[in-house]
């Protein structure tokens, strides 16, 4: 089912919490506005968070003759989407799997979704370096996977699990897109100065350490923290802001390589 799709890029990140699935979900938005027609698929099958970013929650996957049926954000069917959390009855559902289960569940989930022509597919992966991501790799043997845009916070602990990211990315052959450093700075919604609550630089320092491209570094917003559970873009709901400069620029860099 993948072999209408044009660019396959991996959204990757060594420990939970860093904003992987925010990222993942602007960075499509981002590309949709930009004219793209774009796929976004979820496989954190125990945190699938993609279906309440984007407004989705809900939502019922059909079956077709050529196979599954993404959820589209609007009539223009220019964002498609699949999420585990389509197939459950509630947010509060725990996904209790062993490894088998979850690699079954994820190859169908990369086999017989109806994509139709994309441009883009986005892969929002669990953290780590788990079975999922070795199954991703796996089943897209046949697929040119165009790469990785791997996400780190500031600070050293995650940096360090970061790390093993870049290892498990060269020990299997994906090549990294670049690193986004997420959190980076607080910004005040009054007077609009950024704080930096974690430190910064590591997201810099990691990309020369590994030899890889800084994408950019996205700070915390409260102005951007209000989009989420809407599925708007946050370079069209604000403009102005720095994450939505951040976002145009790393979709630049994308579409240039």
């Amino acid at each position: 089912m993948l072999e209408h799709v044009k660019h396959v890029i991996l959204v990757l990140s060594g420990k939970g919490g860093v904003g992987k699935s925010t990222v993942s979900s602007q960075l499509a938005l981002t590309l949709k506005e930009n004219g793209f027609k774009v796929g976004l698929l979820d496989i954190d099958l125990c945190g699938p968070s993609i279906p309440y970013l984007l407004n989705l929650e809900g939502k019922d996957v059909h079956q077709s003759t050529e196979g599954w049926v993404p959820i589209y954000t609007d009539s223009s069917k220019s964002l498609a989407v699949m999420s585990i959390g389509f197939l459950l009855k509630s947010r509060n559902d725990a996904v209790i799997w062993r490894g088998p289960k979850k690699t079954a569940m994820i190859k169908q989930f990369l086999t017989d979704v109806h994509w139709e022509d994309l441009d883009y597919l986005i892969i929002d992966t669990p953290p780590g370096t788990s079975d999922e991501h070795i199954t991703v790799m796996e089943c897209m043997r046949e697929v040119k996977c165009d790469g990785a845009i791997i996400v780190t916070t500031p600070q050293e602990v995650a940096l360090e699990d970061v790390r093993k990211e870049v290892t498990f990315c060269k020990k299997t052959n994906i090549p990294i897109i670049g690193i986004v450093e997420n959190m980076s700075g607080f910004v005040c919604p009054n007077c609009r100065e950024c704080t930096n609550i974690f430190s910064s630089g590591g997201g810099k320092a990691l990309a020369e350490l590994v030899k890889s491209q800084l994408l950019g570094t996205l700070p915390i917003d409260p102005r951007v923290g209000v989009l989420a559970g809407t599925g708007r873009a946050v370079i069209k709901e604000i403009p102005d802001c720095t994450t939505a400069l951040v976002f145009k620029e790393i979709v630049e860099q994308i579409v240039k390589k």
